[in-house]
């Protein structure tokens, strides 16, 4: 059995690794309980979330991780995972600063589904 540190360090590549090249394939991570805050906009349910991500106003982007942290967040399987990092949305030169968290909870069939996705730009 995988470690919550392991499960997140894959979780963490696998979604950055999907939003950059298609964010369409983000809604498996989701269920209609999932939500995203984004900046300031509270979003429930999968088609609202993956309707967000899609409609982002850049074409390219390229998420680098500069630090992971992750802890077991309840009986059931849970976990917190926090990421802070740097973007670079289409031809910007200067990359962005983000912080965003995931709570995991797991799916029921051994894996695990965004419960909760906070995401806030760092200016």
């Amino acid at each position: 059995m995988a470690s919550f540190s392991d499960i997140a360090q894959q979780f963490v590549q696998f979604y950055y690794k999907t939003f950059d090249e298609n964010r369409q394939n983000l809604a498996a991570l989701y269920h209609d309980n999932s939500m995203l805050t984004f900046e300031t906009t509270a979003i429930q349910g999968t088609a609202g979330i993956i309707e967000k991500l899609v409609g982002l106003p850049f074409q390219k982007v390229a998420h680098k991780i500069a630090t992971l942290d992750a802890q077991p967040s309840n009986e059931s399987g849970g976990i917190l995972v926090m990421v802070t990092g740097a973007l670079l949305v289409d031809e910007e030169q200067r990359p962005m600063n983000y912080t965003q968290v995931f709570q995991l909870s797991p799916d029921g069939s051994g894996s695990y589904f965004v419960f909760n996705d906070v995401f806030r730009l760092i200016y």
